[in-house]
C-alpha cells in the first residue's frame, strides 16, 4: 500500500470512528447530523469524504490502522476524548466506547480515569484530579486538516456549559455551568485554536467571521 493510499485509510477510519462517537449517546437528531455534515463540507470543501454518510468503523478496521502504532493510536484516543467532551455532556455509551477502542488498540487508560458520566450522582462527580486528563488533551495537535476540522467543528466557539436565558432582548436567567466537565474548558478552547491554525488562511477567515458573527 503506498504512502499516499495509506493517509487516505487513515484518515477514512479515524473520521468514520470520531463521527461514530458523536452519534453514540442518541442525542444528535438528523438535522443536527445534516448540519455539521453541511459544516464540515464548508471547512474542507476538498476533503472529498460523504461526511454525512460516513459508516461506523468496524474494529478490525481501527485495529488496523492504529494498533501497531502506539504514538498514533494515542493521538486517535485524544481526539476521540475531545469529540466525546465537546458538547459539554459525556454519557455512558461515549465512556463505553472510549475504553473498549483504548482495549482495542492497547492504549494507556490512566488519563480516561478522571471521566465520569455526566449522569452519574454528584457524590461521584470528584472522584478523581482531571491534572493528568488536562495534560493528556494538551498534547494533542492534530497534523491532519480533516481531523483538525472535524474538531474545530465540534467545539463551539463560546462556552458550551453556561448561557443565559433571554427574552425580547431582557435576560430572565443564566444557566451556570453543572457539568462536571467544565475545568477541561481551557482544554478544549486552545485546542480548537491549534486545529484552526491547521486549516487553510481563508477557511480560519471564514470560521473567524462566523464565529464572530459576521
Amino acid at each position: 500500500m503506498t504512502s499516499s493510499i495509506r493517509r487516505a485509510e487513515l484518515r477514512r477510519v479515524w473520521l468514520s470512528a470520531l463521527h461514530q462517537l458523536a452519534l453514540a449517546d442518541g442525542d444528535f437528531s438528523e438535522g443536527e447530523r445534516r448540519t455539521l455534515a453541511d459544516h464540515l463540507a464548508a471547512t474542507l470543501p476538498n476533503a472529498e469524504l460523504d461526511w454525512e454518510g460516513l459508516p461506523p468503523v468496524q474494529d478490525r478496521d481501527l485495529a488496523g490502522a492504529f494498533a501497531q502504532d502506539p504514538t498514533l493510536a494515542e493521538q486517535f484516543l485524544r481526539s476521540a476524548v475531545v469529540v466525546s467532551l465537546a458538547d459539554g455532556h459525556l454519557s455512558d455509551k461515549e465512556l463505553a466506547l472510549l475504553h473498549h477502542w483504548a482495549d482495542l488498540l492497547g492504549c494507556d487508560q490512566s488519563a480516561l480515569k478522571g471521566l465520569q458520566p455526566c449522569e452519574a450522582p454528584t457524590s461521584a462527580l470528584n472522584l478523581h484530579p482531571l491534572e493528568p486528563l488536562k495534560h493528556w488533551l494538551d498534547a494533542l495537535d492534530p497534523s491532519d486538516q480533516a481531523v483538525a476540522g472535524f474538531i474545530v467543528s465540534l467545539i463551539p466557539a463560546q462556552c458550551p456549559f453556561e448561557r443565559d436565558i433571554v427574552l425580547f432582548g431582557h435576560k430572565l436567567v443564566h444557566i451556570p455551568p453543572m457539568c462536571k466537565l467544565n475545568p477541561l474548558y481551557d482544554q478544549l478552547v486552545g485546542l480548537r485554536f491549534r486545529c484552526l491554525s491547521r486549516l487553510p488562511q481563508d477557511e480560519q477567515l471564514r470560521i473567524s467571521r462566523r464565529d464572530c458573527g459576521a
